[in-house]
């Protein structure tokens, strides 16, 4: 059975801890500590060691979705600080610009497919030059970025397909024209339903489901993720 927890992002934004109280409350295995906005970089890094990280069974921490050049030096020394204590990070691979400094983080660095608004990192093709890049990185599938790219969920079929020997981690939620995440639809549960068989049960399951407004709840959110996780077979045949 998989793991599911959420993004601190989408608990509370900018308020790490606020959702970390919030997940030990509701007992929650897995997190992702959200770092997406350059400015809450340095603070989460500087706190991790004073979280209480206990009960979590798997804990990640994503990197800033956006940064300069100029900002990669002093970026790649707070991750560095991260993955030290055994914590992978996801990262965004147009934020990759400096190759070697990021293959030093081997397999401690998952990249994730990209929504379209990016210019790379959102089909099977564009992820295999990245990972000729970056051999030993592994993958962060975001469900709602292959869905938002391809609706038929065939290029969603063809990432796992191809790079799923890399899958480290899922994110799940419901991104929409706005590239904007959403609490998970029914439409949304039936489209990723045809690609869950390519998911391995022990690949952990972060949801980033916007529920800091209100939007929803921990609980309705892990229970459409479940169900969204059973397995259909009807898109097989039309990507073979």
């Amino acid at each position: 059975m998989h793991v599911i927890g959420f993004s601190t992002g989408a608990v509370a934004r900018g308020n790490y801890r606020a959702a970390l109280e919030l997940l030990h409350a509701e007992k929650v295995l897995a997190v992702e500590l959200s770092a997406l906005r350059l400015s809450e970089l340095r603070a989460l890094v500087t706190d991790i060691q004073h979280l209480d990280l206990a009960g979590f069974s798997f804990i990640s921490f994503h990197a800033p979705s956006r940064f300069d050049l100029a900002d990669e030096p002093g970026v790649i020394e707070c991750l560095k600080s991260v993955t030290r204590n055994g914590i992978p990070v996801v990262v965004h691979p147009d934020t990759m610009h400096t190759d070697e400094l990021w293959r030093e983080f081997g397999g401690l660095i998952f990249i994730e497919n990209m929504d379209k608004r990016k210019p790379v990192g959102r089909t099977a093709t564009e992820l295999e030059s990245l990972f000729e890049r970056f051999p030993e990185a592994g993958l962060c599938f975001d469900i709602g970025h292959a869905r938002q790219v391809d609706p038929t969920m065939i290029e969603a079929y063809r990432i796992l397909d191809q790079h799923g020997h890399r899958l480290k981690q899922v994110h799940m939620s419901e991104v929409n024209t706005a590239s904007h995440h959403d609490p998970i639809s029914q439409y949304a549960i039936r489209a990723f339903q045809r690609v869950a068989g390519l998911i391995p049960a022990r690949v952990p399951i972060i949801l980033e489901t916007l529920i800091d407004c209100g939007q929803s709840d921990v609980n309705t959110e892990i229970r459409n993720a479940e169900l969204a996780l059973t397995e259909v077979t009807e898109l097989v045949a039309l990507a073979g």
